[in-house]
């Protein structure tokens, strides 16, 4: 369900995805090849949810710009359950199920999230960061073949979106 709330609507890409059954609403913009999936929720009511190209929001996910804004950089992947709350996510970045991202946290460019990690509010993930746990600490460098790993989700994502959008789904 794509909707506007007052003045604000949302701007969708021709080329990305929403599930029918995700919900979407404000001042919200979606990039060319993206996706958001069933059940995501996308709020932006009073600041601005940003989301590059190729990046997909699996199923279950919440993003909310109720303080500030959320941005989501290019080729980011938001596994299952995750909620991402007045963060900012650079490009290139994996994070795994069910993590959470409190106000103003930040992931730089090139790095992966473990499953079910938090970040505090306005912690800062540098770039090419392996980071997990609760509260997430940075384990080390991501290795060359981490950040294909990266790359290939987002593209298997913009893939499978291209055959939802064929299907009429």
């Amino acid at each position: 369900m794509i909707r506007e709330l007052g003045e604000k609507r949302p701007k969708i890409a021709e080329s990305a995805f929403v599930s029918e059954a995700a919900y979407v609403v404000g001042d919200v913009e979606i990039g060319e090849n993206s996706s958001v999936w069933p059940g995501a929720v996308l709020r932006a009511e009073r600041f601005r949810i940003r989301i590059g190209s190729n990046s997909n929001i699996q199923d279950n996910c919440v993003v909310h710009a109720g303080f500030s804004d959320a941005e989501i950089g290019n080729n980011v992947t938001i596994a299952h359950g995750s909620m991402i709350h007045c963060a900012r996510i650079g490009n290139h970045v994996f994070i795994g199920m069910h993590t959470v991202l409190n106000n103003q946290s930040e992931i730089d460019d090139f790095c992966m999230i473990g499953a079910y990690s938090m970040l505090k509010d306005h912690f800062k993930v540098p770039t090419r960061s392996l980071a997990v746990g609760i509260p997430v600490r940075i384990v080390r460098a991501l290795n060359d073949q981490e950040l294909e790993r990266i790359l290939s989700g987002s593209n298997f994502y913009v893939e499978l979106a291209k055959e939802f959008k064929k299907s009429g789904l």
